[in-house]
């Protein structure tokens, strides 16, 4: 065995350490008290102290630096997974770790060669480490152990336990980190060279390195002791190493005895498995300082409990899962300064525990029949799941504790009211007790003043009698009577009462609490509750959901803002008083009474309410609300909503087009911009004052008239949105009132009776966007002010599908209005050929001159005469009649990019040569033949279902040098081997789409 002393090391032991070290001699001196220090210095007063100082300090160095080496590899890795392991701790910690590994990074960047690390070690310390560690190593030579260090782990191969090998080195064989055995190769370079590359290491002082290792856990301590020596020195100290936690570890007597020597100091101790015995009563025999011990999972002999009298300074005691002594013999557990014992799960016949400063004490789930007490001072009981203790021992070891304040007893189904009564009268400071599962309580007689927390979960004997025993507990802020099976009423008058629950009781059905700190209630599953009073200063939110019975709720509660009755079937029209102004809830913000299906007539009136929920309430015939802060209000499945009354509400939108039979509706709303009442077809009064409403959607409102019509106007002239679709009885005195709304844009009047559109284009003269879809009885003057009058100068949308107008009414309003940017023509029986850029009325329009850079290749570059279009978009769809679209240059339409021509069957011919065409749908043009296409720019071409050949589209898309995507799904005449055909035509296809291929 050999010991290595610091002092054992000349300086010619370590060539250039005299130099390095007497550099950092300069800026500091050691002050040995206990602790060896570098400190400022600049004056050499004490020459011999300093030079046996520096002795000293040198040996230190190679006592902490000689002990291995190590790998680059390993190192990397290492360094690598604490620092990953640091930032964790760090963001979980605090900001301190942070600032310190910053610190220390910062220096160890600016100049890792040529600055020390501090000392902060204990010199004695040090030695005895150093010869611990060859104590250790004798050990390890025998070859029952053998130890693997991967990636900062550690491994066992026979006892797997995840401390590591630094602990356990052997100095007498050759160290596995060091290739020349931990001795310094004099003169030569190699040796020189691996010296000088050691001297790279991290420059953390001690104290700093010992900071930032103390947010680490034991495993990651491991992982730092292989990044350096200063690094693995400071990992083993001691304050790192105060708890032993063996838990879940397979970890042999001979090691655990090792580590106990190590770290004399440990205070808590965690041992578990078949071995614990033997691993305890080593504890208990090398640590003097034990505080806390954890055992668990196997067999403590009675030596053990005789032995922890030995423990002088033992404050706390955890033993779970284990047998205790034989199993049928009597256990002593005697200590005089043990303060907190835990004994779960565990197999003993009888205990007897005399531990004068014991404070608390649990037996829980432990199968004993007798336990015998003498604790005086203890305050915490819990014999929770003792079913082996009878009622005789119960109350013996209750009573024998004259200071307790807990008492859990639940699942000891023995104890009985004489037992309570014992304990209540035992027990003056009692404030918590747990007696859930107890049947065989009813509270008879029990008087227990001071209790704060009672839990009687379970208690088949509770009853409504029961009640006058709880009463006197004047004190109570916790009470929980879930699952009392045979309790049908709880009135209780307690002022300090804050939380109560009732959970599936199934006879429970009348509930009067009176509780200024009431502030939680929970009340589910009661299906017979039909009455509910509750008095509280301090309720904030209050949920009853699925309460089918309850029927009368009586509330004042001056803090209440939240109440959730959902499913609350039997729920009257009376509960409107309640929540209204005077019905005691003064600043109740929400009410959910969703799928209350007895409400008929809701009447609420109330200052503070913002959200109101009536979802589902199929009954409810009436609606009238006066509350002006009402921010939101959901009716969704209210479908026999006949009357509805909203003056005033803070609402900003409101959606009443979920409620069909809605006939008579008045709203005066300061704050709403969207109302929607789409689909209420028998409206026929509508008040509606909402000055500041941008869109109304009236769709489908047939008994809307214009007198109503007249009247919303005058009061809302910033609507900006207005749908009138399927109106049929507005006429020309509403269409005349729309003049109010100077700030119209949208307007939407299709499948309407409308003959003469003049009353619109006076009225409206922003008008944006016209849709005047199947409007099938204007004539083909209707539209003459358009093009004729310049009428509705800013219009950019016109819609006319499935209209009667004849061609020629179109043809002029296309050519005159080129303002307009998207037209829709769909199903426009009397729309023929679209023929522009050859002759019509084209050539008489005022013109403007073409740039060079829009002509096509090869087309004359000349200024031609011609109109200015922004038509962008056209739809065509569904036009029987048209069979040839020709858009030449001529025409000018230049901003058309988007082209739908799809379902005109006998369409023909297509020539287009538009510039910036970018979308063509030819879709189910069965009888399209001729496609010519000059469109540079198109990048989307359908053909889906159309009768034309592949020679005509290879030479179509020819001339489309960005098309992208081509659909030729269905096409008879074009056949999946001609995909490559068309992909050569034109090379930046990515996507084509065939009916045997999708590519």
């Amino acid at each position: 065995m050999k010991i290595l002393c610091c002092l054992c090391f000349s300086e010619e032991d370590e060539p250039g350490e005299e130099e390095y070290s007497a550099e950092a001699m300069k800026e500091g001196a050691f002050e040995n008290e206990g602790n060896i220090r570098i400190t400022e210095e600049t004056e050499d007063v004490h020459g011999r102290d300093r030079d046996e100082n520096l002795r000293m300090f040198e040996g230190m160095v190679e006592a902490v630096r000689g002990g291995a080496q190590w790998d680059d590899s390993v190192s990397v890795g290492a360094l690598a997974s604490l620092r990953a392991s640091m930032r964790t701790s760090r963001r979980s910690k605090g900001e301190s770790s942070s600032g310190s590994s910053a610190a220390a990074s910062e220096d160890c960047d600016h100049d890792s060669h040529h600055k020390r690390a501090k000392v902060h070690s204990d010199f004695h310390e040090c030695c005895y480490s150093t010869a611990i560690s060859s104590v250790a190593g004798n050990s390890n030579s025998s070859g029952d152990r053998d130890y693997d260090i991967t990636h900062g782990s550690f491994v066992a191969s026979k006892n797997e336990i995840f401390y590591h090998t630094f602990m356990l080195n052997n100095v007498d064989e050759e160290n596995p980190f060091d290739s020349s055995g931990g001795k310094d190769n004099e003169g030569d370079e190699s040796g020189t060279t691996k010296t000088e590359d050691l001297e790279v290491r991290m420059d953390l002082t001690d104290d700093l390195l010992h900071m930032v290792f103390s947010f680490l856990d034991h495993i990651n301590l491991c992982r730092a002791a292989i990044v350096c020596r200063q690094w693995r020195a400071a990992s083993a100290h001691e304050d790192f190493w105060r708890c032993l936690n063996f838990e879940n570890r397979n970890i042999s007597v001979e090691q655990f005895e090792d580590m106990c020597r190590r770290y004399p100091n440990a205070t808590e101790v965690n041992v578990s498995g078949s071995a614990v015995h033997s691993l305890v009563m080593r504890a208990i025999s090398s640590l003097r300082n034990l505080e806390v011990l954890t055992l668990g999972r196997g067999q403590l002999g009675d030596v053990f409990f005789h032995s922890l009298a030995d423990c002088h300074v033992l404050r706390r005691l955890n033993v779970n899962d284990a047998t205790l002594g034989n199993g049928v013999q009597e256990i002593p557990i005697n200590h005089d300064r043990l303060r907190h014992l835990q004994l779960t799960k565990c197999r003993v016949m009888r205990i007897s525990i005399r531990c004068p400063q014991l404070e608390t004490l649990s037996l829980k789930r432990s199968n004993m029949a007798q336990a015998v007490l003498n604790c005086p001072l203890l305050h915490d009981l819990d014999i929770g799941s003792c079913h082996k203790l009878p009622d005789a021992a119960i109350r013996s070891a209750a009573t024998s504790c004259p200071q307790l304040e807990s008492l859990d007893m639940s699942n000891c189904s023995c104890v009985s009211d004489e037992t309570l009564r014992e304990i209540a009268l035992t027990c003056a400071n009692l404030h918590v007790l747990d007696a859930s599962y107890c049947p065989n309580i009813s509270l008879e007689s029990v008087r227990l003043p001071m209790l704060t927390v009672l839990k009687l979960d379970s208690c088949e004997g509770i009853t409504s009698a029961s009640m006058a025993a709880i009463s006197h507990s004047y004190m109570l802020e916790v009470l929980v009577l879930d699952n009392c099976s045979l309790l049908a009423s709880v009135s209780l008058d307690l002022p300090r009462l804050q939380n109560i629950r009732l959970v599936h009781c199934r006879k429970f059905a009348e509930l009067s609490l009176r509780s200024l700190m009431l502030s939680s209630i929970m009340v589910s599953n009661c299906p017979l509750l039909r009455q509910i009073n509750i008095t509280s200063n301090s309720l904030q939110k209050l949920s009853l959901q699925k309460q089918e019975s309850l029927n009368i709720l009586t509330l004042q509660c001056q803090s209440l803002q939240e109440v959730d009755l959902t499913d609350c079937e039997s729920l009257t029209n009376s509960i409107c008083d309640v929540f209204s102004d005077g019905g005691g809830c003064p600043m109740l913000k929400s009410l959910i009474l969703a799928n209350c299906e007895s409400l008929t007539a809701v009447h609420f009136s109330s200052t503070s309410l913002v959200n109101l929920s009536l979802d589902g309430c199929r009954a409810i015939t009436s609606l009238e609300l006066k509350c002006p802060y009402l921010e939101k209000v959901s009716l969704d499945g209210c479908d026999h909503l006949e009357r509805a009354e909203f003056c005033p509400v803070g609402l900003r939108s409101l959606n009443l087009g979920i409620c069909p039979k809605l006939n008579v509706l008045g709203i005066e709303a300061p704050n709403m911009e969207l109302l929607e009442l789409k689909g209420c077809g028998v409206l026929s009064e509508a008040s509606i004052n909402c000055p500041v409403l941008t869109s109304l959607d009236a769709s489908f409102c047939s008994q809307l008239r214009d007198d109503c019509l007249s009247a919303t106007t005058a009061s809302c002239p910033k609507i900006e949105s207005l749908i009138l679709m399927s109106c049929p009885s507005v006429g020309s005195d509403g269409l005349y009132s729309l003049s109010c709304l100077q700030h119209l844009t949208v307007l939407d009047l299709s499948y309407t009776f409308l003959t003469n559109l003049q009353p619109v284009f006076e009225s409206c003269v922003k008008l944006k966007v016209l849709k005047l879809q199947a409007c099938k009885y204007l004539t083909d003057s209707s539209l003459e002010p358009l093009y004729k009058e310049d009428a509705l100068p800013s219009l950019q949308e016109l819609d006319l599908s499935y209209g009667t107008l004849c061609q020629s009414a179109i043809e002029e309003l296309l050519s005159c209005c080129t303002h307009l940017t998207h037209v829709s023509l769909n199903g426009c029986v009397n729309m023929h050929d679209l023929n522009w850029g050859c002759s019509g009325h084209l050539s008489e329009l005022p013109s403007i001159s073409v740039p060079s850079d829009l002509l096509s290749p090869g087309s004359d570059h000349e200024a031609i005469q011609l109109p200015n279009r922004l038509l962008q978009n056209l739809n065509c769809v569904g036009c029987p009649n048209i069979k040839k679209v020709l858009i030449l240059p001529a025409a000018r339409c230049f901003h058309l990019s988007s082209l739908n021509l799809s379902l005109s069957v006998n369409l023909k011919e297509v020539d287009l040569a538009c510039f910036n065409l970018c979308f063509l749908n030819l879709s189910n043009c069965y009888a399209l033949e001729v496609l010519k296409l000059e469109c540079p720019r198109l990048t989307s071409l359908f053909l889906q279902s159309c009768n034309i050949d592949e020679e005509a589209v290879e030479v179509a898309i020819s001339k489309c040098g960005m098309l992208e995507t081509l659909d030729v799904r269905f096409c008879p005449k074009i056949c999946a081997m001609s995909m490559g055909r068309l992909r050569g035509a034109c090379l930046s296809l990515k996507r084509i789409f065939s009916s045997l291929s999708h590519s």
